[in-house]
């Protein structure tokens, strides 16, 4: 009821800004940012990432349902988004993901390119800072949602640094990988801790896991096969990553989200339609779609689709194009 609250906007500058840097934490970003990584810049780069980003968000969407800290109440504070109000807010997952991303592209590029490091620093410090005000700007969270999110973020990446090159090579070597990317986080989303109303917080889960399943999975088949990887030699600082390389980089990154665009829209609607027909339910039945035995399945397939294709099949694409 707090999100129905009307509103006059007094700061349109600080409306978009905070509003844009909210989907800065949503699918829609890493949708685009992370293939983007994996396409233009570097496979090992993007697959750190992954990694750490679904064990952060994993443990972050967990801990609110378990935690059950309320968000903060509507009136006195004014909310601007509605679909994750059902949400608890401790802690901050948006937070949590912009620490994880923003640090974790940092860590893993400082020594792999040659640019400042301050600069670097600064750049994945005012990233996360921007997600995280917004998440205060919006009435979605106390300053204490926040905070606790970006710490915990901040431990759980110096915890993983240390194993990151060996869980790394474990998932593109190990003939269990397959078995393993699936059947863990489809286990997690089967027994995610259960509520007494409904919450997107386990949906959102399935989707996160599911995609970095398909992504890995990804990897895995990658490496069998010896797969040509994309690297960042010719997207060094210069005037040619102005003229040709960029249009590279763009066909790229456009071509790939069109596939994985696609292949989401077709993946949501066979799958669902089987589910239905499973279950007795008419496609746009949004409480039939809520149970675990239909959220689960739908979404997991959904975007460990999504993952593998942007894995998988967008960069044999890319080749068959002449954009590698």
């Amino acid at each position: 009821q707090g999100c129905t609250q009307k509103y006059i906007v007094k700061n349109y500058f600080y409306y978009y800004l905070f509003k844009f840097s909210a989907a800065l934490g949503e699918e829609i970003f890493y949708i685009t940012f992370l293939p983007f990584t994996y396409w233009n810049i570097d496979h090992s780069v993007s697959r750190r990432m992954i990694i750490v980003w679904s064990i952060v968000m994993y443990i972050g969407q967990v801990s609110k349902d378990i935690l059950k800290w309320p968000r903060p109440l509507s009136p006195p504070v004014v909310k601007l988004e509605m679909r994750t109000n059902a949400e608890y807010g401790m802690p901050s997952t948006h937070a949590m993901a912009a620490t994880a991303i923003s640090f974790s592209f940092f860590i893993a590029t400082m020594n792999q390119y040659k640019y400042p490091l301050e600069l670097g620093l600064m750049a994945a410090f005012v990233f996360s800072t921007l997600v995280c005000l917004s998440r205060l700007y919006t009435g979605m969270h106390t300053v204490l949602d926040v905070i606790g999110g970006a710490l915990i973020s901040a431990v759980l990446l110096v915890l993983l640094y240390p194993a990151w090159d060996t869980i790394d090579h474990l998932l593109l070597t190990s003939p269990f990988c397959p078995l393993f990317s699936i059947v863990v986080p489809l286990v997690l989303c089967y027994n995610y801790p259960k509520l007494d109303y409904y919450s997107p917080t386990r949906g959102d889960t399935t989707t996160i896991l599911g995609a970095a399943a398909g992504a890995t999975v990804g990897f895995w088949l990658n490496n069998q096969y010896s797969a040509s990887a994309y690297t960042a030699k010719s997207v060094q600082p210069g005037f040619p990553l102005i003229t040709s390389t960029m249009v590279f980089v763009l066909a790229r990154f456009f071509v790939g989200i069109l596939v994985v665009l696609l292949t989401r829209w077709v993946m949501k609607s066979v799958v669902l339609g089987m589910l239905g027909y499973r279950y007795k339910f008419p496609i746009r039945d949004l409480e039939a779609r809520r149970r675990l035995e239909v959220e689960v399945p739908y979404k997991f397939v959904t975007y460990s689709s999504v993952g593998f294709t942007a894995t998988v099949l967008v960069p044999l694409l890319h080749e068959l194009l002449g954009l590698v």
